[in-house]
């Protein structure tokens, strides 16, 4: 296996630190991401005119936590949201992180994109003037493989299922450099296989690079350091108002596994247990189960190989119709009414529009975890909102027909507030021990050895947490190469 921190091809590095310097690109440290603060001065204040939403390359000193609410300005604590017992009817108190402040796509997968991309070019893998870089996903980490491709002028090709959300399709017509950079593939939100197999063809090209957020160990050292070091800023600035808080559990949804790594990260500082979500239609960790689902953001059917199995604590599975549902509840006039009698504050009302398809997955599997293990008022619950509710509008009356026949009103938002907020229950909910992490972990053989051909020696290596540990190695390592990078482009 290649050495990350070895320059592989010295052409091929040659031509990137070329292409940069005539673009004038600086890229950003993984330190600089994980504490924005530390960004010189005049390049922050050189952010300010920029557009957020701009395909500006100034935009990667961007790709972070901590953008104020204008996303112009850097905040004191990455944004986030405490969800109250009149919402969730449990006594712990839900921090969510809102990841919907990221910049050009309005979601915190543009974060791993530029993990991914950056330790492939500052060690000589990625030739931006020739090579095309292809983003495997299910959603928005093609849309953040492309942003990052635009801005530092290369030629990204999004690869998705071809059953995802319409703004998930708008947003990349508008940004690809040609319509055929759009690849859709069949199926939906589980349908990883079809996904796989599209770029196994399209690598027969070797001017085709792909960059999967499954199995790029970037995309987990990204979540491990940036988003874990945020979550735990965002942690503790709420346990200075109450000092007797805990960590007791941090919550995701697996999708590719990368946000999950932040639980590594916070479990190390804080003890905090690690929850790992998925779709109860396709529950491949609880039953070793398929199917399809909706739940946008979370694809299934397989284990991620950047996902840390045997340091998971808790499974837990949600169902596409509580998420489809609360979406509705949280997005329409009547559903707000209902939230309103039900004694939600307005300032949380105001936070709604910040959950996504997923957000609101994750929001249920916190409930579910804090009556599994009997977490009280001082047991804090942390989760994310990977994006906002922008990004599904095209959801919301497939919804309402779908599972209110055509309309939603009072009687449907009381009805879906006892359902899935103070009805949730512990059902699909698996506390794991050494026998069920196995188990699960296991289940990753079949794709990562028998279908894509990893050796079982390096498959087996990741079932000890020394493995992991050892990865953390390549951060100060990496973040070396970018600074070196930076002065061979001159734009540091």
């Amino acid at each position: 296996m290649t050495d990350p921190t070895t320059i592989a091809d010295q052409a091929t590095y040659d031509r990137a630190v070329a292409h940069f310097a005539r673009q004038r690109i600086a890229l950003p440290t993984f330190a600089e991401l994980a504490t924005p603060s530390t960004i010189p001065a005049a390049r922050r204040a050189g952010l300010a005119g920029v557009d957020a939403d701009a395909a500006d390359a100034r935009n990667l000193f961007r790709v972070h936590w901590y953008n104020d609410a204008a996303r112009t300005g850097i905040a004191d604590v990455p944004a986030h949201v405490v969800l109250p017992e009149a919402l969730t009817g449990v006594a712990s108190p839900i921090v969510v992180a809102l990841g919907d402040r990221f910049p050009m796509i309005g979601a915190h997968k543009v974060l791993p994109a530029y993990a991914c991309l950056v330790s492939r070019l500052v060690a000589g893998q990625f030739d931006p003037t020739h090579h095309r870089a292809l983003w495997p996903s299910t959603g928005n980490y093609c849309r953040g493989g492309v942003a990052i491709s635009r801005i530092v002028d290369c030629h990204g090709v999004a690869i998705l299922p071809a059953g995802m959300s319409d703004e998930r399709f708008q947003w990349l017509e508008r940004w690809v450099l040609a319509p055929s950079d759009i690849i859709r593939t069949p199926g939906t939100e589980s349908n990883v296989r079809e996904i796989y197999d599209a770029c196994d063809a399209l690598a027969r090209d070797p001017a085709n690079i792909i960059l999967n957020q499954f199995n790029e160990f970037a995309n987990y050292l990204a979540h491990y350091a940036v988003s874990g070091r945020a979550f735990a800023h965002v942690f503790e600035t709420v346990q200075a108002v109450d000092p007797a808080l805990r960590l007791a559990a941090f919550v995701s949804a697996t999708g590719s596994a990368g946000t999950l790594a932040a639980g590594d990260w916070l479990k190390e500082r804080h003890g905090t247990k690690i929850v790992a979500v998925e779709a109860l239609e396709c529950p491949t960790m609880l039953y070793n189960g398929f199917g399809e689902h909706n739940i946008q953001g979370i694809g299934d059917k397989h284990i991620p190989y950047i996902q840390n199995v045997t340091n998971t604590d808790v499974a837990v599975a949600v169902s596409d119709r509580a998420s489809d549902q609360l979406f509705v509840l949280f997005n329409d006039p009547a559903g707000l009414a209902e939230l309103r009698t039900r004694g939600v504050s307005e300032a949380v009302l105001a936070a709604l529009p910040h959950f996504g398809l997923s957000s609101i997955c994750n929001i249920v599997a916190a409930i579910k975890t804090a009556k599994t293990l009997g977490l009280g008022a001082q047991d804090a619950i942390l989760t994310v909102a990977t994006d906002g509710a922008a990004m599904y509008a095209s959801e919301k009356p497939k919804a309402i027909a779908k599972h209110f026949g055509g309309s939603f009103g009072a009687a449907r938002a009381s009805e879906t507030f006892d359902r899935h907020l103070a009805g949730a229950s512990t059902e699909h909910v698996l506390v794991t021990g050494e026998v069920e992490r196995n188990r699960i972990f296991n289940l990753g053989y079949f794709t990562w050895v028998e279908q894509r051909g990893v050796a079982l020696a390096d498959f087996e290596a990741r079932r000890d947490q020394a493995f992991w540990r050892g990865l953390h190695r390549l951060l100060p390592a990496w973040d070396e190469m970018i600074a070196a990078f930076n002065r061979r482009t001159g734009a540091a």
